[in-house]
């Protein structure tokens, strides 16, 4: 990764800087976490906490949970779907943060009887407020109505783009304000399958770009057909799940990567769609958006983070849910890490089987497959602070923002993101030199940048008098020089003559 091998350039410039920095501590030794500019873990304050772990029991159900998958959330309202059971179950988020059972639905009214599920695997509420539910073994999307009543179903292309001899088996799905479908399914590596809201197959959207290794590729091309028929094909990477954001555009993940890939950046664990399928994720942030920068082996763990859910909150803040080490990272919209917490574990806060990610308000919802519970993750006083900084220099309050970002330091005075937070601020607020100074503490020369920029061009304007005053100086005294040379020259002669 470029900006790792930057890092790694600078770094023995800059070690005398380094040694006298603070200490760091490995993200073992604290349950929240960042990284440093330097790649370094830093730990932190707990930036969420355990707000209640909610089990079958907790819920009133007869039959435990069982290989939970999906969830999506509308108001106060969530939708769960108990794979295993084949029920999607509606829950209610009570204003004193209970969770309370409003339903189990296991069948829908059909056009002749009633039918059961095979095995939901994920379920969304459109705008009309129908349900729409991915029934894998059933291999098909139905639609449903309020009452359970079947509305349409979408099922398996009939297209030549879409591989017929394939079984149509949809694990995710998005549904957006005029009722299109985007679903993953098993085995398609084409990108999100797309129907319209009559239910006719429109096409892929967003395949993931096809990487390869050089020097299979080259030999490839020198390979016999039977040779090249035992070699992997070049094809693009598969989805693991999808969630369509407030504005329209689809942010997706991707556990399908090798750590090759992701370390010279040939694949993306995280990309943001816009409707031509293109990726429009912001990646500033002094690391790839990839989850765990080191991939150190302990525990039977080993390998990259590899992203099985991810969701999107206000100010394109979004979080992603690692499969391989129950960890959640959260970014900024310029992809900065905000903070990464989580683990595996049966601890609180940690789980057996991640699956679903999805948010309430500032709220995260993890589902845990193999412990069949739902834990929610509240945000802390820290958490909070980052928040509302963030929001408040989006709406444009950026005296608030700074001041919030201070209240930050106080709580962890080791996290970038204030220091950068602050300048920001101040640079909105046209105060550029004080501003370089937040940016040069972190290190930040893209900022530093910018505002020496606005700095420069405030000091030439307060100072475009001096500067003409100077220049006229620096040009008419040579002239005048040189006039009273000539004049003195003329004088001479004249005195000679004169003589």
């Amino acid at each position: 990764m470029g900006k790792r091998m930057k890092r790694l350039g600078t770094a023995a410039v800059c070690l005398l800087l380094a040694a006298g920095s603070p200490t760091t501590v490995r993200a073992e030794e604290g349950y929240t976490y960042n990284y440093s500019y330097w790649g370094e873990v830093q730990a932190s304050p707990d930036a969420y906490r355990v707000s209640q772990v909610v089990t079958s029991s907790a819920l009133g159900l007869d039959v435990n949970l069982k290989t939970p998958e999906g969830l999506f959330v509308s108001g106060d309202r969530i939708w769960l779907c108990d794979t295993g059971n084949s029920r999607i179950l509606e829950i209610q988020a009570e204003d004193s943060g209970t969770l309370s059972l409003v339903r189990s639905i296991d069948s829908f009214h059909g056009p002749d009887k009633d039918e059961a599920f095979a095995a939901p695997t994920d379920v969304a509420v459109g705008e009309d407020g129908c349900l729409y539910v991915c029934d894998r073994d059933g291999q098909r999307i139905v639609k449903l109505d309020g009452e359970g009543n079947l509305l349409q179903e979408f099922t398996k292309p009939k297209d030549a783009n879409f591989d017929q001899d394939l079984a149509f088996q949809p694990e995710k799905l998005a549904v957006d304000s005029a009722g299109r479908v985007y679903c993953v399914a098993v085995n398609v590596n084409k990108g999100l399958i797309k129907f319209e809201a009559d239910g006719s197959f429109s096409g892929f959207v967003g395949a993931a770009k096809v990487t390869y290794d050089l020097a299979d590729y080259l030999w490839k091309k020198i390979a016999t057909s039977a040779q090249r028929g035992q070699m992997e094909s070049f094809v693009p990477t598969e989805y693991d799940n999808l969630y369509m954001d407030e504005d329209g555009f689809i942010y997706t993940c991707t556990g399908n990567v090798t750590a090759a890939d992701l370390d010279s950046g040939a694949a993306d664990a995280v990309r943001r769609l816009n409707m031509m399928g293109n990726d429009i994720l912001v990646r500033n942030g002094e690391w790839p958006v990839l989850g765990d920068l080191e991939w150190e082996e302990g525990g039977g763990y080993k390998g990259p983070s590899l992203m099985q859910d991810i969701t999107a909150m206000e100010n394109d803040i979004y979080a992603a849910l690692d499969r391989v080490r129950g960890r959640l990272f959260v970014y900024d919209d310029q992809g900065r890490l905000l903070f990464a917490f989580g683990g595996n574990g049966s601890l609180d806060g940690h789980f057996k089987e991640p699956s679903a990610l999805e948010h309430m308000g500032r709220n995260l919802l993890v589902l845990d497959a193999l412990a069949g519970s739902l834990t929610v993750f509240t945000p802390t006083e820290y958490g909070t602070l980052i928040f509302d900084a963030m929001d408040q220099f989006q709406a444009g309050d950026y005296a608030r923002s700074g001041e919030t970002w201070e209240q930050v330091l106080e709580l962890n005075g080791n996290y970038d993101l204030a220091y950068i937070g602050i300048g920001r601020a101040l640079m909105r607020q046209g105060q550029y030199g004080e501003a370089m100074e937040y940016f040069r503490l972190k290190w930040d020369d893209e900022n530093y940048s910018r505002a020496f920029k606005q700095y420069r061009k405030e000091w030439v304007e307060d100072h475009i008098f001096l500067i003409f005053g100077a220049a006229a100086v620096v040009l008419c005294v040579p002239l005048a020089a040189g006039k009273l040379r000539g004049i003195r020259r003329e004088i001479d002669t004249a005195e000679i003559f004169q003589k």
